[in-house]
């Protein structure tokens, strides 16, 4: 299992480039970042220093989408950062929350989606495609590699996911939640043809180390009201009647509404809605060995990756005890003789 850490790009910037660094010497493979460009810095001008002063660590956004930009911009940006730094560049993508909530826009339709993630990522490969009426190319792309992530949680966004993307992002860790979503996307993936192994699986959920479980649940409570503005959307598609699980929906019913100036933040006044069971559930805390508990059963799941938020008050203890304790627990192991 690889491991990640997704990190807010706040003020100042060196802050994110420091645990970006921190990350890679703990022994994480990627490192994700928010992107919504009102709210924090914009991550792609980050991206660059963090290439620039790590060695092996790949880097994206946790999640991009296609209103925000132009999709060959952003096929141009990764294009770019692999030339300059080698192929370590991956693309989160999703229909969008606050990068366009909070300019009062509105998540795009599936179908934008469908052909953004085609067009960012033959560009991205350096390969031509159509767009805009026009086959185009950056003649300048040579070699470049991209492989397109897509987040979802609503059955036709699995669907998508699994027709398309080359890894699939759930912002959860519920166990229940993970093996539905993991089955309607590689069913997916069959149904068109493709081998449904060859899509990757990464869970995105807070993870904090610690014992102290009502102020570690105080820390994470944010990521359950962040998640209720995804399965709100779903249940105004769908209803609640079954077609995605009552794990998902049900928590959500006292749900009054959202303040995006407090996205992402530990201690927001609007998530109060959220259980502790739904904080217990979506994200991973506790001792290492818990952490490692879960973990487990994620990966017997198929997750190929996890990739931890440090949206709270023990980033660096975190990292550290992954570091130490947790990661090399997925090694494996090779003896030196035999």
């Amino acid at each position: 299992m690889d491991f990640g850490a997704v990190l807010q790009t706040n003020p100042p910037a060196s802050r994110t480039v420091q645990l970006a660094k921190l990350a890679e010497a703990h022994g994480f493979s990627h490192v994700w970042t928010f992107d919504s460009h009102i709210l924090w810095q914009e991550p792609y001008v980050i991206y660059s220093q963090i290439l620039a002063e790590t060695r092996k660590i790949t880097i994206g956004p946790m999640v991009t989408n296609p209103a925000t930009r132009d999709w060959t911009v952003t096929a141009s940006t990764y294009a770019t950062l692999n030339e300059m730094y080698g192929n370590r560049t991956i693309c989160g993508i999703g229909r969008g929350d606050s990068a366009v909530r909070v300019t009062n826009g509105k998540p795009t339709t599936l179908k934008d989606l469908r052909e953004s993630i085609h067009v960012i990522r033959e560009l991205a490969n350096s390969r031509s495609v159509e767009y805009g009426g026009a086959q185009l190319q950056f003649p300048w792309s040579h070699g470049s590699e991209l492989e397109v992530w897509v987040a979802a949680y609503g059955p036709l966004a699995l669907k998508l996911a699994g027709e398309v993307g080359d890894g699939f992002i759930l912002q959860l860790a519920d166990l229940d939640i993970a093996e539905w979503m993991i089955k309607k996307v590689r069913d997916a993936a069959e149904a068109v043809g493709r081998d449904p192994m060859s899509v990757k699986f990464c869970v995105a959920a807070p993870m904090y180390i610690g014992d102290d479980w009502e102020h570690m649940r105080d820390q994470c409570r944010w990521f359950g009201g962040m998640v209720g503005n995804h399965v709100a959307d779903i249940v105004a598609k769908y209803g609640a009647d079954g077609s995605v699980p009552t794990a998902l929906t049900d928590y959500i019913a006292d749900r009054e509404g959202y303040d995006y100036n407090q996205h992402g933040r530990a201690g927001n006044s609007h998530a109060a809605f959220v259980p502790d069971e739904i904080v217990d559930r979506f994200c991973i805390m506790g001792t290492a060995e818990q952490h490692i508990e879960k973990l487990e059963k994620l990966r017997k799941l198929g997750v190929d990756q996890f990739a931890g938020y440090l949206q709270h008050d023990n980033k660096e203890e975190t990292l550290r005890v992954y570091g130490e304790t947790v990661i090399p627990a997925f090694a494996d192991t090779v003896a030196a003789k035999v």
